[in-house]
């Protein structure tokens, strides 16, 4: 197979590393493509599992050369990108415009990881399937359900039955919140930098109480704090 430089509008992308590459062959087989193996890999665990499953293995530098020149990485898993839904029936955090591959990636995992809510993405975004962020994510994007909207309206228009709940330093205290059991949040959260528009005050906003010795928690620990009180509620 043909391995060339990742690009946005590529139809497949990379899971680089033996532990991303484990999750996308055994969460979502029928998405894999192939797997790199290195000389230097020690790791038997992912080539038997895709030669279990038939996918083909293919050993050499070339793949790692190309897509993971100055990383110690061993082992890349080749699949096809797929698009996603969000399922009414569950609550949904919702992420207007994230910019970075770091903290989507831990979104991600942190999704995963609760497993009470699925993930919606608002265009503009920073690339869901960017390697980088297959990577932060630790193989939990093949875990998860993930759907894209060019607007919030657009959300909305598709999921209107919510309650949408957006992190706004205008907001309540978060932590004085109930969540009634008969109804399905969207907790919105704003780009790293610029957070939400004021306009997005209009809905229920709330706010994560913190010391004034930082401005504001990091985008993918506010998504964090959020997660885990709506798991235990």
């Amino acid at each position: 197979m043909s391995v060339k430089k990742y690009k946005k509008t590529d139809e497949i992308s990379y899971a680089l590393g033996a532990t991303v590459t484990m999750e996308l062959l055994n969460r979502r087989p029928d998405l894999a493509r192939c797997v790199y193996v290195s000389p230097k890999s020690d790791v038997t665990a992912v080539t038997d599992r895709a030669r279990e499953i038939g996918i083909p293995v293919i050993e050499g530098e070339k793949a790692f050369n190309i897509l993971s020149p100055k990383e110690n990485c061993y082992v890349i898993g080749e699949f096809n990108k797929f698009v996603g839904n969000a399922q009414n029936d569950r609550h949904h955090v919702v992420l207007v415009n994230p910019s970075n591959s770091g903290n989507l990636g831990t979104i991600i995992r942190d999704v995963a990881a609760f497993d009470c809510a699925d993930l919606v993405i608002i265009r503009p975004a920073v690339d869901s399937f960017d390697p980088k962020t297959v990577r932060a994510s630790m193989g939990a994007l093949f875990n998860i359900n993930i759907e894209h909207f060019d607007s919030f309206e657009e959300y909305l228009n598709k999921y209107n039955d919510r309650t949408v709940m957006p992190f706004m330093l205008s907001g309540s205290p978060f932590s004085k919140t109930v969540f009634d059991a008969s109804k399905k949040y969207s907790l919105v959260f704003g780009n790293e930098a610029t957070g939400l528009p004021e306009s997005y005050g209009k809905y229920c906003p709330v706010r994560i109480e913190q010391s004034n010795k930082v401005d504001s928690l990091n985008l993918s620990v506010a998504v964090s704090v959020a997660l885990y009180k709506l798991f235990i509620s």
